[in-house]
C-alpha cells in the first residue's frame, strides 16, 4: 500500500507540485505506520524471544509424536493383518478374526488420549509381543495340523 502511495505522490507532484504536495505528503506520514493489525502487533507487543533449545524441543516433540504415531498405526495394521488368519468361529458362532479386530479397536480407542510416553511405550511393547506370541501359537498349532493330517494320512 505504501508503495502505491509513493506513485501516486511521484505523479501529483509531476502533474501539479504546488497544489498536491502538501495533501499527499500529510497522507503519506500517516500510512507510515504498520498495514495490517499483524504488523502492528508485531512492532508494539513484546514477545518471548525463542531460544535454539526451545526450537530444538518443539522439534524433537514433534519428532517423538510422529515417530510414536507412525509406530501405533503400525502395530495396528500388524494386528489386521494378523487376524487375516483366524478364519474360525468362536463358541458363539462369531469368527475370531471379527471378534480379536474389535477388541483391538477398543483397546486402542481406550489408549488414545493417553500422553505419557512411558505408559505408550509400555503398550506399544506389549502389543507387539502379542501379536508375536498369537502368530506363534497359530503357527504351532497349524504345524501340529500338518503333522497329525500327515499322520492320518500315512496309516491309510
Amino acid at each position: 500500500m505504501a508503495v502505491s502511495i509513493r506513485k501516486c505522490r511521484t505523479l501529483a507532484i509531476s502533474l501539479q507540485p504546488d497544489m498536491c504536495f502538501q495533501h499527499i505528503h500529510r497522507r503519506y506520514f500517516l500510512n507510515n505506520g504498520p498495514d495490517t493489525v499483524e504488523e502492528l502487533l508485531d512492532r508494539h507487543v513484546v514477545k518471548k524471544q525463542k531460544s535454539y533449545d526451545d526450537d530444538e524441543d518443539e522439534r524433537l516433540t514433534r519428532q517423538r509424536l510422529t515417530t510414536t504415531r507412525r509406530e501405533v498405526l503400525s502395530l495396528y495394521r500388524d494386528i489386521i493383518r494378523a487376524t487375516r488368519f483366524f478364519m474360525w468361529a468362536d463358541s458363539r458362532g462369531e469368527v475370531w478374526r471379527d471378534v480379536l479386530r474389535a477388541n483391538a479397536r477398543k483397546e486402542f480407542e481406550e489408549a488414545r488420549f493417553e500422553k505419557d510416553p512411558e505408559v505408550i511405550t509400555r503398550l506399544l511393547l506389549g502389543g507387539h509381543d502379542a501379536v508375536q506370541a498369537a502368530l506363534d501359537k497359530l503357527v504351532e498349532k497349524q504345524r501340529q495340523q500338518v503333522a497329525k493330517e500327515q499322520a492320518d494320512r500315512d496309516r491309510r
